[in-house]
């Protein structure tokens, strides 16, 4: 009897510490989950940007006083505007660069930071990041009509693409390594947690596709680590539009998928640059 009580002893000792472990694993989630979804650079506000074309560096005032960074690439005869909703690291001194790709195919883009990113200011929030890229939206359709707007979301940036998508009429939405939702992506990497009631963020672009009328095309790796290709495919078949397409890169990553031809062929096609 008394090695059964010592056996028994032993297991709740064991079933304590999982049990203290799994609440300060859920607890630690809760607390630092804005530094696993976003990793931000800050720059000082006199920073200044250097790019090989000319572009203008603004600042759009959000309703809470929130002033957002941004750039906006220009071209001589543009073939329209891309607005370029960035990944969840870096600022505009990265994203700056990448988008070069687009420019150089006689498309202007604008792209801006999030709040906290390079000189952006203001407190993160899911409506305030929503509200914010609709800005930049409202500012792209001032220069041009919006037949001529396409909206390109990377990663992260694919959850504000997907929103601003809905709720306009762009001529495009492209979506580089995207998401279902958050939940989908957060379960697959705490597979033990109980994720769902402990995310500060949603960012539920299945739910925001259902309402986007324009053409959709969705570029993702097969060797994606950070968001795993099921996961866009999953937002693929949720699409009710039936003007989409699937461009599925054999080989690609995260970061990478502009070094395949599967995917450089696929803008050239969007973009109307083949002759390029």
């Amino acid at each position: 009897m008394a090695k059964k009580r010592r056996i028994q002893q032993h297991l709740k000792g064991i079933g304590i510490l999982v049990v203290s472990g799994l609440l300060l694993a859920m607890g630690l989630l809760y607390a630092f989950q804005d530094r696993l979804i976003f990793l931000p650079t800050g720059l000082p506000q006199d920073y200044s940007y250097t790019f090989p074309v000319p572009y203008e560096e603004f600042t759009l005032e959000a309703k809470d006083g929130a002033l957002l960074n941004a750039l906006h690439f220009t071209r001589e005869d543009p073939k329209g505007i891309i607005v370029y909703y960035h990944g969840n690291a870096g600022n505009l001194e990265r994203w700056g660069s990448v988008v070069q790709f687009f420019v150089q195919k006689n498309w202007e883009v604008v792209v801006m930071d999030y709040r906290g990113y390079g000189k952006s200011t203001g407190e993160r929030s899911e409506k305030a990041l929503f509200s914010d890229a609709q800005l930049f939206y409202q500012y792209a359709r001032k220069h041009f009509d919006e037949t001529k707007i396409l909206v390109y979301g990377r990663s992260l940036g694919t959850a504000m693409a997907t929103k601003i998508a809905s709720q306009n009429q762009p001529g495009h939405l492209i979506l580089e390594t995207p998401f279902f939702n958050l939940y989908d992506v957060a379960r697959k990497r705490f597979p033990l947690l109980p994720v769902k009631p402990l995310l500060k963020y949603q960012f539920n672009s299945n739910q925001y596709i259902q309402s986007v009328n324009c053409p959709v095309t969705i570029l993702h790796g097969t060797e994606d680590t950070v968001v795993p290709l099921v996961s866009g495919e999953k937002l693929f078949e949720s699409i009710p539009n039936s003007h989409k397409k699937m461009v599925v890169v054999p080989g690609g990553a995260h970061n990478n998928l502009v070094e395949f031809p599967e995917y450089l062929d696929e803008i050239d096609t969007l973009l109307g640059t083949k002759d390029i």
